[in-house]
């Protein structure tokens, strides 16, 4: 199994990034997917999720409003749109699967509840 994250970079404070995650060698769809981050010297921090079937979605309350999680199951791929950003969005960002046999379900924004990780991308916020 892997999940391969792209798309992060630097961006001034207010920009936007779109962050991918390709999954390969898991039946994608049977996967709830989940964002997490993770700042320097700082634990890693959900972010938000989105269930199997991409209809709900929930997200932590400090990017509520201003990031989208999305995917597209035919592409395997989860997205993460991240709009008016701040210079305390700046992390690493992964992306993590998890296995559910709910079709509209999300999963949970705890870490032991995903049992694939990607290595994540690096965003950077300037003030």
């Amino acid at each position: 199994v892997q999940l391969v994250e792209s798309g992060g970079g630097l961006v001034q404070a207010g920009g936007s990034l779109r962050l991918s995650c390709a999954a390969s060698g898991l039946t994608f769809s049977l996967y709830a997917m989940g964002w997490f981050r993770q700042a320097p010297g700082k634990e890693r921090e959900f972010v938000g999720t989105i269930s199997r079937s991409g209809g709900n979605t929930d997200y932590a309350d400090s990017v509520k409003g201003r990031f989208t999680i999305s995917r597209d199951n035919a592409k395997n791929t989860v997205y993460l749109q991240m709009n008016s950003l701040k210079p305390e969005d700046t992390a690493v960002y992964s992306c993590a699967a998890d296995f559910s046999p709910y079709t509209h379900l999300t999963s949970g924004g705890g870490t032991y509840q995903y049992e694939y990780w990607g290595q994540g991308t690096q965003v950077t916020v300037s003030s």
